[in-house]
């Protein structure tokens, strides 16, 4: 594989403990995986580079793939079957032990379990393991140990348990299995930092029970959480597990994807890190959560925004509109030129520069989401009621600014339409919400501010040319008295 024929995207499916997120191709290759945090360098980053790491099982020569998430879970089982045989091999992010329900990813321990199972006639598999952290930077030591292979280089150490008998040249191990109905092995990856306590090997019977558990947690989240009835059922309730993947437990940070630099176009620059919260994102994964589960978790979203963004309304500084997972603020950017980008796609980046962009839309979305959770949220504590009221306050006195837009453009801010209209959606759910906001005092002002709003994009946004809305004016938004 070199840089201009990577996998195609979809051909991948998503691993996740609600902490950190593995991609595993059909053909049994895990191509991108961070420890221990989304936002981490990877270990593994094939995706971009096909020399940025990997863990691959597959068949020896030819074979047929079919694959499938167990039922009610975000466990991967993919089946390879080859002329002699069948195997099945089962992927998982571990959970903690025994979380269960709203504790899902709360102590996830942040290990790759994968277990390959003959169930029929023999089979022979290769499996290549390179990992290669640090975005490949770091092309570690490997060590065959008691009870798999230790590697070491940089800050980090990784632990692969597994069977004996691998190959070591470099930087990669190499090793090939023969299996005939009944047999199975397991491997357990696992990481660590540099000063942190020696890691130890996992036997089969320990992956095998820690499997079953991560089954049972992502199981019991499914029961608790998917009660939709309707068309597309199915569809519908993974979507739901898919999205919850993609929080991270400690906080309830959502990232808007596990992954950095796919890029909007083969070959374009347009490659960005989306492993991070972005409010408007976010606000809308809550509603759709709303109606694909039941958001028993949206305090904790809005708490973490409310600790994330701290003060920055009250001293009249705008919201950020993107934080990092653990909420963090500043998420400089740069570039990794020695990654070849997914299809030669560069630069391959890592960090975003638009955390220091206004985008004055996020209101909207933040009041959106907070007024369709209103039930689910109960009574509110003081931070967040202050933040959400604020929120609204800045709405009502910035609208009339120009700012970057939803598109995120690069260059000088514009009046955008979509951000006057969604600083109305603001001030609209907010006064609704003012009851549990102990916030009457202010709806006379947001009610006035969503009059005049109203009145200017009536005026100014619609373009009788184009016989359209506009997407940005000319002109000022200032209406007409």
């Amino acid at each position: 594989m070199n840089a201009m024929d990577g996998l195609p995207i979809g051909d991948y499916a998503l691993l996740s403990d609600c902490r950190t997120a593995a991609l595993v191709s059909r053909a049994g290759s895990v191509d991108w995986l961070c420890f221990p945090r989304f936002d981490a360098p990877a270990v593994f980053a094939r995706i971009l580079d096909p020399a940025g790491g990997h863990f691959a099982i597959r068949p020896a020569g030819e074979f047929e793939a079919r694959r499938r998430y167990v039922d009610q879970t975000m466990a991967l089982e993919t089946t390879f079957r080859t002329t002699a045989g069948t195997a099945v091999l089962t992927d998982a992010m571990a959970i903690g032990r025994n979380e269960r329900g709203h504790d899902l990813g709360a102590e996830s321990p942040g290990v790759l379990l994968r277990q390959l199972t003959c169930t029929d006639g023999e089979v022979d598999m290769e499996v290549s393991y390179a990992p290669r952290p640090e975005f490949g930077l770091i092309h570690p030591i490997l060590e065959e140990v008691p009870g798999g292979l230790a590697a070491r280089g940089g800050a980090g150490r990784l632990f692969l348990s597994g069977p004996a008998g691998f190959e070591i040249e470099g930087a990669t191990a190499t090793a090939r299995l023969h299996l005939t109905a009944g047999d199975a092995v397991t491997f357990a990856l696992q990481h660590a930092q540099l000063a942190d306590p020696p890691l130890a090997a996992w036997d089969p019977g320990q992956v095998a029970v820690r499997l079953s558990d991560t089954l049972e947690g992502w199981r019991s989240w499914s029961a608790i959480h998917q009660t939709y009835e309707g068309p597309w059922r199915d569809l519908v309730h993974h979507s739901g597990r898919v999205l919850q993947a993609l929080t991270f437990a400690p906080t309830g940070a959502i990232v808007a994807a596990p992954t950095t630099s796919l890029p909007e176009t083969v070959g374009g620059e347009r490659n960005w890190d989306y492993r991070y919260t972005w409010v408007r994102d976010a606000s809308l994964t809550m509603e759709a959560l709303w109606v694909a589960a039941c958001p028993d978790e949206a305090n904790k979203f809005f708490g973490f925004l409310a600790d994330a963004a701290a003060s920055q309304l009250q001293r009249g500084v705008d919201l950020q509109i993107m934080f990092g997972i653990g909420g963090e603020r500043d998420l400089s950017e740069r570039e990794l030129p020695h990654l070849a980008g997914w299809r030669d796609s560069r630069p391959v980046r890592v960090g975003n520069g638009a955390w220091t962009q206004r985008q004055l839309d996020v209101y909207g979305e933040l009041l959106g989401a907070a007024e369709r959770l209103v039930e689910q949220l109960g009574v509110l504590d003081p931070v967040t009621r202050r933040f959400l009221a604020a929120a609204a306050d800045t709405a009502a006195a910035r609208w009339k600014e120009k700012d970057q837009g939803i598109w995120e453009i690069r260059g000088e801010p514009r009046d955008f339409l979509y951000s006057k209209l969604m600083c109305w959606v603001a001030l609209d759910r907010a006064i609704t919400l003012a009851p549990r906001l102990g916030a009457a005092d202010k709806v006379p002002g947001w009610t006035a501010a969503r009059a005049e709003i109203r009145a200017a994009i009536l005026e100014n946004g619609w373009s009788e040319r184009a016989r359209s809305p506009r997407r940005s004016a000319a002109r000022t938004w200032t209406p007409a008295t």
